[in-house]
């Protein structure tokens, strides 16, 4: 068993924390789900989280020595319709380098970054580019599934370890890739959890839509089954569609208190809007990839009804590395994958301070890793399936995103 901390957050101190994890300029997000007008139970928001007491942290003991070459990668969104999710990784990985560099003078890791827009068929170049730089030995990355799906056998040819703090398609660890490692629970997992939030709320039916990515294909799949005879009914989106209220009305029709939106914010912000406006009373629940402040922003008050399931530590409940990412973010709070970023980019430090500073040799390092960070416990199967699988819950209240706690381990 791992020895936890628990981390406490004031009252006041939670409300400044949270303070800059929404924007509510296009409406503020209203109260919370309880203003939707619905029964169903309305679950507290949570103060204070469990945090493993000897978390390997990047600075490691200061002693480290390397070429002044070794080079760390993170590859994913840095623009495109759903960049935030990106680059709350990608910040969490610079401030994992920042705090090695600044803790070892004689290991100064470099770091290099390489947008793929989180578009499966524009992350190929960006991959291929990567991998060809020899400095590079380890990656961080890629977030979305569908770019992970494209590229992972680019990674196996060249023998370069990523590890993906957000993909969570279970198809992603049946390909034979012995360069791939998944830092969180996948849908396998997700999809039960939000079956599970469900259940809590109390839901008598629920209805699913997806989108046409893998992800959201994978995720639709699982949390369909999970259902069994709560499911009131189901329908398809594509990515990048505008108008939903055919969907929104089937789901209105349906009778259903709760709608469930596999896929990203980018389209599940204007969806959660239309629901309400044709007058949906329920409560809407997303998963990680709609899980994040634009969310918020881009669906104004209507994100009131909003519940979201993640297999991510809320960062802004630790104090310590709340303040320090607010160094490397222009201020604001750590987001959606933000620790786990952090926690990837700290193992593959530890395994460069400790010697391994080749693509092979930081690869089988690891394979073979098995310690705590921030977030969890990290130690993979021998498919890249991490055994420590945690998901939590979220709300919308007051316009801010809030964790509800752990809703399956």
């Amino acid at each position: 068993m791992r020895s936890l901390m628990k981390v406490a957050v004031p009252a006041v101190a939670a409300g400044l924390a949270l303070a800059g994890c929404a924007n509510s300029s296009s409406g503020g997000g209203g109260t919370s789900a309880a203003a939707a007008g619905n029964n169903l139970t309305q679950l507290p928001a949570v103060t204070t989280i469990d945090v493993p007491k000897d978390a390997v942290l990047p600075a490691g003991d200061g002693k480290a020595t390397c070429a002044s070459t070794t080079t760390l990668a993170y590859i994913g969104a840095e623009t495109g319709a759903n960049a935030q999710l990106g680059i709350n990784i990608y910040n969490g990985v610079q401030l994992a380098i920042d705090q090695h560099n600044k803790a070892n003078p004689g290991c100064q890791v470099q770091f290099k970054k390489y947008d793929t827009e989180g578009d499966p068929t524009k992350a190929t170049g960006p991959v291929t580019q990567a991998v060809n730089d020899a400095s590079i030995i380890g990656v961080i990355g890629l977030p979305f599934s569908g770019e992970s799906k494209a590229t992972g056998k680019i990674f196996e040819q060249n023998d370069l370890a990523h590890i993906t703090p957000s993909a969570t398609n279970p198809t992603l660890t049946q390909n034979g890739w012995t360069t791939f490692f998944r830092g969180l629970a996948n849908d396998n997992v997700q999809g039960p959890a939000a079956a599970n939030l469900a259940e809590k709320l109390g839901a008598k039916k629920v209805f699913v839509v997806q989108d046409d990515s893998d992800y959201g294909i994978g995720l639709a799949g699982t949390i369909t089954k999970a259902l069994g005879d709560k499911l009131a009914g189901t329908d398809k989106v594509t990515t990048g569609q505008k108008d939903f209220s055919a969907t929104a009305q089937k789901v209105i029709n349906s009778k259903a208190d709760v709608v469930f939106y596999s896929g990203y914010y980018a389209e599940g912000a204007p969806f959660d809007q239309q629901l309400v406006q044709k007058g949906f009373k329920g409560v809407f629940i997303g998963p990680d990839g709609v899980k994040d402040d634009e969310f918020i922003k881009q669906a104004g008050s209507a994100s009131a009804n909003a519940y979201f399931t993640c297999p991510c530590i809320p960062g802004e409940l630790i104090p310590s590395f709340s303040k320090e990412y607010a160094t490397v973010s222009g201020g604001k709070a750590p987001g959606t994958y933000s620790v786990e970023g952090y926690d990837a980019a700290t193992i593959l430090l530890t395994g460069i301070d400790k010697g391994n500073t080749t693509r092979a040799k930081l690869k089988e390092f690891v394979k073979t890793y098995d310690a705590d960070g921030l977030s969890k416990q990290y130690k993979w199967s021998s498919t890249g399936e991490l055994e420590a699988l945690p998901v939590y819950g979220y709300k919308v209240e007051n316009g801010k995103i809030v964790s509800v706690g752990v809703i399956s381990q």
